[in-house]
């Protein structure tokens, strides 16, 4: 009878919410190439140690789950992390203890797109949080528009205009010094 009593104690105690898992944020936008910090909180007990603390992190698409973050008994597990993900995947192990996870991915691609979803079991619980990151193609750089420079034209046209002009104002000035003259 007593194993009873404490079963439904534990088992109520799961259900009642003492432990939980939230998002941060429940969704998240950014370009590709750029990169984003997906964050999770959840329930911490002073009494227990990240030696007992299970995380796995995934993205679930269409086609496959992803395993983004994987931490067993505080120890990361980077053989079972996806290829898509591999080296562009930090976790920050400084907040694990106060709850929070913390996941930096960089160089995001479009196909990071979709639910991630973050499980945490410990032993006073278990639960997941989910959220949703879209990753859109980046826009390209505007072009600087330089203005057209038409290349010069000779100058052949211009000396030969301005010796015409010469040769002009000489013969004028040689009929106004033969008039001026002839006085």
């Amino acid at each position: 009878m007593i194993c009873w009593i404490l079963l439904l104690i534990n088992l109520t105690s799961c259900v009642c919410g003492t432990f939980v898992v939230n998002v941060t944020q429940t969704s998240y936008q950014a370009e590709e190439n750029h990169n984003i910090t997906l964050e999770w909180t959840f329930t911490t007990n002073t009494d227990s140690s990240l030696n007992s603390t299970f995380i796995y992190c995934t993205l679930t698409t269409e086609n496959k789950e992803s395993v983004l973050y994987d931490l067993r008994k505080g120890v990361e597990d980077p053989e079972s992390q996806d290829e898509q993900f591999k080296g562009r995947v930090q976790c920050d192990k400084d907040v694990l203890k106060e709850g929070r996870i913390r996941l930096h991915v960089s160089r995001l691609r479009t196909e990071d797109s979709g639910p991630y979803l973050c499980e945490v079991s410990t032993p006073y619980g278990a639960t997941y949080g989910e959220c949703r990151l879209s990753v859109t193609v980046a826009a390209d750089e505007p072009k600087l528009l330089r203005p057209q420079m038409s290349p010069q034209p000779e100058s052949r046209g211009r000396i030969g205009l301005y010796v015409g002009l010469g040769l002009t104002a000489v013969a004028l000035l040689a009929v106004c010094a033969g008039l001026c003259s002839a006085d």
